[in-house]
């Protein structure tokens, strides 16, 4: 049986949350929608996931990382990464290979099927990046840069959190 309780005013603390007001629910919309649009390039040509691409470049730019270190900065769930791992070392597209020093640390690079497969989606995902900042002027968007980089500041993310 439904409730009865009389919603709180908008402007109180625990007033129903309005998300399409909600910071983090804008952001994240935002970000999937441009990911999404940028994705339907690859995902048709290639068959792959947007976690499988987003490790990929990170890959192609930092060869070498173990999977945690990959989770880390792409800032995603290591199971998700795990899996994408794993599929992209079944498709041929990322070699394990075992660290030098440690057996049981494994590093993580691009094979020559992956990097072709890169060289072909990052100008796709660079156009589409353009795409969308063309909507802001050239001030709009150093602004965009400045708020993004000040929001995801490591110290102040934190900070805010506590």
């Amino acid at each position: 049986m439904p409730s009865k309780r009389t919603p709180a005013p908008a402007n109180a603390e625990h007033a129903p949350l309005q998300l399409e007001h909600f910071l983090p629910y804008r952001l994240s919309i935002l970000s999937n929608t441009i990911s999404q649009a940028i994705a339907d390039d690859y995902q048709r040509r290639y068959d792959i996931s947007v976690t499988e691409w987003r490790v990929m470049a990170v890959l192609a730019r930092f060869a070498g990382l173990s999977a945690r270190e990959v989770a880390e900065r792409t800032a995603m769930d290591k199971v998700a990464v795990s899996r994408a791992l794993s599929r992209l070392v079944e498709a041929g597209r990322v070699n394990r290979d075992t660290h030098d020093n440690d057996k049981r640390r494994s590093v993580l690079s691009l094979t020559e099927t992956g990097w072709a497969m890169h060289d072909e989606v990052a100008p796709m995902a660079r156009a589409r990046e353009r795409e969308v900042l063309a909507r802001l002027d050239a001030e709009e968007q150093r602004w965009l840069t400045r708020i993004l980089d000040k929001l995801l500041d490591e110290k102040s993310v934190k900070r805010s959190g506590k």
